[in-house]
């Protein structure tokens, strides 16, 4: 579902900006302005060649990371022998979370999630390789995608902005700044995951593209700002 939002940017559309410099880019690659994938999955575990996707929602940001369109959040059945060979930080997880027992009670597999997935993409964004994919760790997501659901690996485009590589530069160059990430659930549900992620980019945007001068003044500003509303 789409909340209202300005005039939706369609992935695929001529950009005024798209000029390179060097070379000539494959229009089937080339990356365009304008929109930005996001997605999430949750998974058996982290090893890609025996592991496999449990959860996958998917939703659409403009380049200012306001969120124009909320694609399905699938949970994929998988049968007891799958589940059972959970490790078991993985097991306590999924309990917790509730993921579990929704994953024994679909009836959605790996293929009918990954065509409804497919399906909202293309809608948004119809000419497949423009728009890179965004999250948390998604380097993880993608090896998952290129193993399990490769038509969707191959529409997105080969980029990424994983925004945990700008969270370890934060902890590097400006620590102070991951202290305001007081929404961090660590719900370990999809959608949730990635609405967080996109949050968590907003963050960074605001407070570390700029000098530490700058840095320290925004923050000071939102404890102003805490310290009124609370």
């Amino acid at each position: 579902m789409a909340p209202s939002s300005p005039p939706q940017q369609v992935c695929g559309e001529p950009c005024p900006r798209e000029q390179h410099s060097t070379g000539v880019i494959s229009a089937h690659r080339r990356s365009i302005d304008g929109v930005l994938v996001w997605m999430d999955l949750e998974m058996t575990g982290l090893d890609h060649t025996v592991d496999t996707i449990v959860e996958i929602a998917t939703l659409i940001t403009d380049d200012n990371l306001e969120i124009i369109a909320e694609g399905p959040d699938i949970v994929i059945h998988q049968p007891a022998d799958v589940l059972d060979a959970m490790n078991d930080v993985v097991t306590k997880m999924h309990t917790e979370s509730g993921l579990l027992d929704e994953i024994r009670a679909s009836d959605v597999d790996l293929a009918t999630a990954g065509a409804r997935t497919l399906e909202f993409l293309r809608e948004h964004c119809p000419q497949a390789g423009t728009v890179p994919l965004c999250g948390n760790s998604i380097g993880t997501d993608r090896r998952f995608l290129a193993r399990y659901l490769p038509e969707i690996e191959n529409h997105l485009h080969y980029r990424s902005v994983d925004v945990s590589s700008i969270k370890e530069l934060a902890r590097r160059w400006n620590p102070d700044v991951l202290a305001q990430r007081r929404w961090k659930a660590n719900n370990h549900r999809a959608l949730d995951d990635i609405r967080e992620s996109v949050a968590e980019l907003r963050l960074y945007r605001d407070l570390l593209f700029r000098d530490s001068t700058e840095v320290a003044a925004a923050i000071a500003a939102r404890a102003t700002t805490d310290d009124a509303g609370t």
